[in-house]
């Protein structure tokens, strides 16, 4: 089996469960060594037993996304273990409330623009440099299509993704003259809890899972991947210039 990111340090997070427990088994069946960070330590501690049965290795990191202190301790731990970082992967997010945007709670508000939006750009201002010292280096951050569709009661949500996409195609632009290459995966519904949360009476025979889902982020994360600052659209199956429909 050909393994394109042998050799390589690859960060997932929220990789406990969905997309980001199936894309770290991905990545190390692809030959990468897994860093692996969720909040749910039985969570990563079942992906860990799946990366040895199939060969591959990871190190654990138990971390909330809102510490941002605990994000800048990792990546001074990966700077002193590996000195620089191969791939990552911002896929920790979280639905928060649907519900109109005057019954949204500021805590509720807050708590969601502080995981899905500043955690991710906590991520960026700590890893850049890791990942500018890779020889490829790879960043992947999971959109949503409501981003841009505006749906009633989804708005914290949408806002927050909207802010996302903008802040990676910044990213984007300002990595264009380096080694480094960014861009957003719009999965679509996805049978995955957070999907259920939210729209509890779906069919799941109607959804993709998230082991069909993950196979389609490896190729953005290894070095054959050149496109930039660019959205991968899942149900498409190609990269797609990031504008949403007029």
């Amino acid at each position: 089996m050909s393994k394109p990111l042998a050799d390589r340090i690859a960060l997932v997070t929220g990789a406990s469960r969905g997309i980001g427990a199936a894309l770290a088994l991905r990545l190390a069946e692809a030959g990468a060594h897994i860093v692996a960070v969720a909040r749910t330590t039985g969570g990563l501690e079942e992906l860990d037993d799946k990366i040895r049965a199939v060969g591959g290795s990871a190190t654990l990191v138990p971390l909330d996304m809102k510490d941002s202190d605990g994000i800048a301790r990792l990546a001074l731990a990966l700077y002193e273990r590996y000195q620089r970082l191969d791939v990552l992967v911002g896929n920790a997010g979280t639905l928060g409330t649907l519900s109109p945007l005057d019954h949204v709670e500021p805590k509720d508000w807050d708590n969601l623009f502080a995981i899905n939006v500043t955690a991710n750009w906590q991520l960026i201002r700590c890893m850049d440099v890791l990942l500018k010292r890779a020889p490829a280096g790879r960043a992947v951050f999971i959109t949503s299509g409501l981003s841009w569709l505006a749906r009633a009661y989804c708005g914290p949500y949408a806002a927050s993704k909207a802010a996302l996409n903008e802040l990676v195609q910044t990213y984007a632009t300002e990595a264009a003259s380096s080694n480094v290459r960014v861009n957003l995966f719009n999965p679509g519904p996805t049978y995955t809890r957070l999907y259920r949360a939210g729209w509890p009476g779906v069919d799941p025979a109607t959804l993709p899972t998230p082991e069909d889902v993950a196979p389609a982020i490896v190729p953005l994360c290894t070095e054959a991947c050149t496109e930039n600052g660019k959205v991968y659209e899942f149900r498409e199956k190609k990269f797609l210039e990031f504008r949403p429909p007029a």
